[in-house]
């Protein structure tokens, strides 16, 4: 009975572990998509890339938590850009 329970654990930790690192990776990839989108229109913001970055290595040293928490500063910031970047472009429009 002790070996089935512990075959349980190991399986549901195998399983938890590759959700965790599914979503780091979907966290990044939506990171890296909103840079992109703010950096093709001329308004990245200088510390998105940097923040990637590190989401990567920390994802590679298997901390995920703090992984995913970076990336989704970082998303938040392309986001931020590509909104000031429309504000910007609202507010010239007016004005000419």
């Amino acid at each position: 009975m002790k070996l089935t329970t512990q075959l349980f654990a190991f399986s549901f930790t195998l399983i938890i572990s590759s959700y965790v690192s599914a979503s780091t990776e979907d966290a990044i990839a939506s990171a890296e998509k909103a840079r992109q989108a703010a950096a093709e229109a001329g308004y990245e913001w200088r510390d998105t890339a940097l923040m990637i970055k590190q989401a990567n290595e920390l994802a590679a040293k298997g901390n995920d938590q703090q992984a995913i928490q970076l990336a989704k500063q970082a998303e938040e910031e392309g986001k931020d850009a590509l909104n000031q970047y429309h504000i910007e472009l609202n507010r010239y429009s007016k004005n000419h």
